[in-house]
């Protein structure tokens, strides 16, 4: 299955190659030319010369961590790579390096603890991965400085009609990518599998210049914060709820006009849809739209519970609407449902 490949392959920001080699298999068959950009995002094209060049973006990179040194002991200290949560990460078994040895983050047990340290959340500079290993020297006949781990979780579904995997940010905007790439389109379309996003967006900055689209839409998995207890105005949005579209973030206010656009395209479709609700974070639109003189565009986004955590959660529905939704924009765009 496309989103199990996906989500259990390595890809930490600035090491997507693993990921980027499986999207280009899948890929190859269906577009006229690849090629890669010196930063390593993947570009997929058609070759269609009429209409407004269309870029659809989803980012390859996952969060994850950095090696950066090896205690006498063997056991080895990190620091994050993206937006990871401190709290999440004990005893979270992970995969380290291209061999993917295995490990498991570690922390002083609660017995030794002080009753002050027990009311405090544990930093970075607190936790540690084992991997098993004797002293350091033992450690460094397996692992060395710079190497990155990510989160050792597989893909499993379950509950009514969901999944749990480790990258469904921003996995599920690749494999939805990858699904829209597979269709026929008469208008230029690019897909732009972008690079380091968690840390900064970078390939996306690069990508807007190489590509000089009319028009972009980030394919992306997002933050969903629906569970008990959570106020409506704070969830910004709801597993279930239909692939989301961006009204406003960190980087971001929308184009009312082409908003307006991907909002009529879903009701004609009778593809259900909710507002991206989240002032906070960002997507790769966020860097592409402030490209050369400014480009038009959006966000289409799959809620994602527990996001940058090990263990994610999404709507399988979500999912399937998010393609049905990209392809259908898509398709209004070439007939002249948009104009610029």
């Amino acid at each position: 299955m496309l989103l199990k490949t996906l989500t259990e392959a390595m890809g930490p920001s600035g090491f997507e190659d693993e990921i980027r080699n499986l999207i280009r298999e899948e890929v190859s068959p269906h577009v006229a030319k690849m090629y890669t950009d010196v930063l390593g995002s993947l570009y997929c094209e058609n070759t269609v010369q009429t209409g407004p060049r269309i870029m659809l973006d989803a980012h390859m990179d996952e969060v994850g961590l950095m090696i950066v040194h090896i205690e006498e002991n063997g056991l080895l200290r990190f620091k994050p790579i993206g937006g990871i949560d401190p709290r999440v990460l004990v005893s979270k078994p992970v995969q380290i390096g291209t061999e993917k040895r295995f490990g498991v983050i570690g922390a002083k047990p609660i017995h030794l603890q002080s009753p002050d340290e027990r009311t405090k959340p544990l930093g970075i500079n607190q936790l540690y991965i084992d991997i098993g290993a004797k002293d350091k020297k033992d450690a460094e006949q397996v692992v060395k400085l710079g190497d990155v781990c990510v989160f050792a979780t597989r893909y499993e579904e379950l509950g009514d009609n969901c999944a749990k995997a480790k990258s469904f940010d921003d996995r599920v905007g690749c494999a939805i990518l990858i699904e829209t790439l597979k269709k026929q389109f008469q208008v230029p379309l690019v897909g732009a599998f972008t690079v380091q996003e968690e840390v900064g967006l970078r390939g996306a900055t690069a990508a807007g210049y190489r590509v000089q689209p009319d028009i972009a839409i980030a394919l992306e998995g997002t933050v969903c914060f629906d569970v008990v207890g959570a106020p409506s105005h704070g969830q910004s949005t709801v597993l279930g709820g239909g692939p989301a579209l961006t009204v406003q973030d960190s980087q971001t206010i929308a184009d009312r006009a082409f908003l307006e656009f991907m909002i009529s395209v879903a009701e004609k479709h009778n593809i259900p849809y909710q507002l991206r609700r989240v002032k906070g974070g960002s997507n790769d639109f966020g860097a592409i739209h402030k490209t050369r003189d400014g480009v038009i565009g959006g966000g289409i986004s799959v809620p994602v519970r527990y996001i940058h955590a090990p263990a994610q959660i999404i709507s399988l529905e979500d999912y399937q609407n998010a393609i049905l939704l990209t392809e259908a924009i898509v398709r209004a765009i070439s007939e002249g449902g948009f104009t610029i």
